[in-house]
């Protein structure tokens, strides 16, 4: 199943698809009003999500539903990403900095690059904007994989936004929190896609567009199988050593990265869309 967020003022509902049918959970269990709440309650009763909303869906109304209403459909309450997992990226990094070698030995390491990304409120959701920031000058979209994780454990996918600052990061590679943590840095949406609807999170089609005053300036696609590392090895890393959030959601690394001198401007609109998961809108502001 598919699981969406509506926010229509303070009434959130918690609306799960499958299929053509799309069923409003909140309306079985009141207190049911988001995905965390799903994954708590599957936690508790040691059962899938999807098993769990099935149950729910049995006595839950069908609802007139449209992808486009959906809110963030998840609110983790941290948002981590994996850097250099796709060769595509590593070239990028190399033409980003004056020290390539950095990313080179990164790509080919047993550890894998894993940094913090955002806090709920730097994530927008399907249809808000992204933000770039104004002191620098080359800023891109990111598009990923995100895992989905409650209590560690994989719950399911959704499509991110990593959005970045490449000059900056470009000028030291210890600028990279600047580079990566900011006001808008960071989307997610326009679901998230449980584990068992997705399958094998390493065959899935991504592709990304970016449109600007009605001209496509940027069209790509590629697959999660190009990966270097699989999900399970990020999650191991991520949760190593390290005090997890309950609902958190990994990135999984950049796949598709704009030819070298391109950069966002506001107004821009970037469409991502992940196989099995789905299509995350968003336009861009400066902040």
């Amino acid at each position: 199943m598919r699981y969406y967020r509506l926010a229509p003022g303070d009434d959130q509902r918690l609306i799960a698809v499958d299929g053509d049918d799309a069923y409003d959970l909140t309306a079985v269990k009141p207190r049911l009003d988001g995905f965390a709440d799903l994954a708590a309650a599957a936690n508790v009763a040691d059962a899938g999500v999807d098993a769990l909303a099935a149950d729910l869906a049995a006595d839950a109304p069908t609802v007139e539903f449209a992808p486009d209403d959906a809110a963030l459909p998840v609110v983790p309450e941290e948002v981590w990403a994996a850097g250099v997992t796709y060769e595509i990226s590593e070239e990028a990094r190399e033409a980003e900095s004056g020290m390539p070698e950095m990313y080179l030995d990164v790509y080919g390491a047993e550890r894998p690059e894993i940094f913090f990304k955002a806090t709920p409120s730097r994530t927008v959701g399907p249809g808000e904007a992204i933000g770039v920031r104004s002191d620098s000058s080359w800023n891109v979209p990111e598009p990923e994989l995100g895992i989905v994780l409650y209590d560690g454990e994989t719950v399911g996918y959704t499509v991110g936004n990593d959005v970045s600052s490449r000059s900056i990061e470009g000028e030291n590679p210890l600028y990279l929190p600047q580079a990566k943590v900011y006001d808008r840095c960071c989307s997610l949406g326009p679901c998230v896609a449980s584990a068992e609807s997705v399958g094998d999170p390493h065959d899935l089609t991504m592709s990304m567009s970016i449109v600007r005053d009605g001209e496509t300036m940027y069209e790509d696609e590629t697959s999660t199988g190009e990966m270097a590392r699989s999900c399970e090895e990020l999650v191991d890393y991520w949760n190593a050593h390290n005090a997890v959030p309950e609902l958190g959601v990994l990135l999984t690394g950049t796949s598709l990265v704009p030819e070298e001198g391109f950069t966002l401007r506001p107004d821009d609109e970037v469409d991502i869309t992940i196989e099995g998961v789905g299509d995350l809108s968003n336009p861009v502001v400066e902040v």
